[in-house]
């Protein structure tokens, strides 16, 4: 029963279907009308002018006027006229001078008093610099031989002890560490550098301070 019904209601659509197809296929009468385009009326266009905000103001900074050479001309009329001496600017080209203070008897040019100091040297370094070559090496004056512990002559221990050593301006050992080390030896060895005393190491003439490197040879001596 229920496959009868269903076969009914599919050919009874069937037909309803297949009814309109041809109701369309045959109907006659004047087409649909086409929608309008959207058309811009240009009578309703208005341009506006828009005004344009004012760019800001930059901030002009104030230059520092460039300071003027003694030998720009002048811009503003003197008030009254001296005779030249021909000595205009000659204190500016005397070599080795720096005008405006007297450190000592001052010179004259042709009757024109110039106070003049002297250039200083450079000043020599406080603080003790490393031996070189541009330097003259202080030379040993005060020698005193190590004493050698009893317990490292016991043990037959010798060798060589590398210390450095800085020098003060006068000559006198300020510190002494040890660079290479051999145990029972090393403050033999510290104690006989400290009591040495050296010539001044000189730089440019001047006595300095300085670091050197120094070594000290202990040896067992057979009796």
């Amino acid at each position: 029963m229920q496959r009868s019904f269903t076969l009914f209601s599919v050919v009874v659509h069937s037909l309803v279907i297949s009814a309109a197809l041809i109701a369309q296929v045959l109907a006659v009468g004047p087409l649909p009308t086409p929608h309008l385009p959207l058309i811009f009326d240009a009578s309703h266009i208005m341009l506006v002018d828009i005004q344009l905000p004012a760019p800001p103001r930059r901030a002009v900074k104030a230059t520092a006027s460039p300071a003027t050479s003694p030998d720009a001309a002048p811009t503003v009329s003197p008030i009254g006229m001296s005779p030249e001496t021909g000595l205009e600017g000659a204190s500016a080209r005397l070599p080795g001078l720096v005008t405006g203070v007297e450190s000592g008897p001052p010179a004259a040019v042709d009757g024109l008093r110039i106070g003049s100091v002297a250039l200083l040297p450079a000043p020599q370094p406080t603080v003790p610099v490393r031996l070189h070559s541009g330097m003259k090496a202080p030379q040993r004056i005060v020698d005193v031989a190590p004493a050698y512990p009893p317990i490292a002559r016991n043990a037959r221990v010798q060798g060589v002890v590398i210390l450095e050593a800085v020098i003060d301006a006068t000559g006198r050992v300020e510190s002494v560490r040890v660079l290479r080390s051999i145990p029972l030896l090393d403050q033999a060895a510290v104690d006989a550098v400290r009591q040495w005393r050296f010539t001044p190491a000189l730089l440019n003439t001047e006595a300095v301070p300085v670091v050197m490197t120094v070594t000290v040879n202990l040896t067992l001596q057979d009796r």
